[in-house]
């Protein structure tokens, strides 16, 4: 994305640092005032509202991202594990990169609500962080039910299965909503996702390369540090970043993450 490290360089420095813990900690104040005897009048002026909003109640479009997923006792459960994953994209990316990651988020499903004409809530904008997260570490593992250890990789196949469905079988408005707000998801994945279809592709049954490669033995890596040239064939459990200081594409593995020389 060499978009985006030039505007990393020349706005990086207002990026908000640690934005998760913001969000988070704001969505647990919501939580405890709804708690409350004027609660429900406190959160239906923070909902999103189109026709509202268009009588100038504008505080709405962004009101809605500190309504919590939840109002029962396990919100703060709910809230930490996200809290979780927003600061570990932050480590990864860093602070511009996470801040837009976010706020395109916010953006598109502020978009995706007036298109449908419908009320925008955080559930596609915290999906978005979860698969951002299960895309950069599949292999970690969560405690389902606080007893089942399962990896997020699993939980993101499971994720995409509803967003299918909500596209292909809910009404427009629902549609709408899921298609417009998972395209920051998209933009900073989609290059790597088209990589991995293409490998499948030039890997396909049938074809001459496939059945060579197969007869080998190996098939084409998905990753490929820029230093050293390791890929995820040489260690399996080898893992790999991309650096956001450096213009363009590339990947380090953890060795050379932090020491090699920033690409201009």
């Amino acid at each position: 994305m060499r978009v985006l490290s030039r505007l990393e360089r020349r706005f990086g420095r207002y990026a908000i640092a640690n934005l998760m813990a913001y969000i988070v900690g704001a969505q647990g104040i919501v939580f405890l005032l709804s708690r409350t005897p004027q609660g429900a009048r406190f959160i239906s002026q923070l909902r999103f509202d189109p026709t509202l909003i268009a009588q100038g109640e504008i505080w709405r479009l962004v009101s809605f991202v500190v309504i919590p997923p939840s109002f029962s006792i396990w919100v703060f459960f709910i809230l930490y594990f996200y809290y979780l994953l927003g600061t570990r994209l932050e480590e990864e990316w860093g602070h511009f990169r996470f801040n837009v990651y976010y706020f395109s988020g916010v953006a598109l499903s502020i978009a995706g609500a007036f298109l449908a004409q419908a009320s925008a809530t955080a559930t596609y904008l915290n999906l978005s962080i979860f698969l951002a997260f299960a895309t950069i570490d599949p292999e970690f593992s969560i405690l389902l039910f606080f007893v089942i250890p399962v990896k997020v990789k699993y939980l993101a196949w499971l994720a995409w299965l509803a967003v299918a469905f909500t596209v292909v079988f809910e009404p427009l408005p629902a549609k709408i909503m899921a298609a417009v707000s998972l395209l920051n998801y998209f933009a900073f994945f989609g290059r790597d996702l088209k990589r991995r279809v293409r490998a499948g592709i030039a890997f396909a049954p049938g074809r001459g390369r496939f059945r060579a490669h197969m007869r080998a033995g190996v098939a084409a890596p998905i990753h490929r540090c820029t230093v050293c040239g390791a890929t995820e064939q040489d260690e399996p459990r080898l893992e790999f970043r991309y650096c956001s200081k450096c213009a363009g594409h590339h990947e380090y593995c953890l060795t050379h993450l932090d020491t090699h020389d920033h690409i201009p």
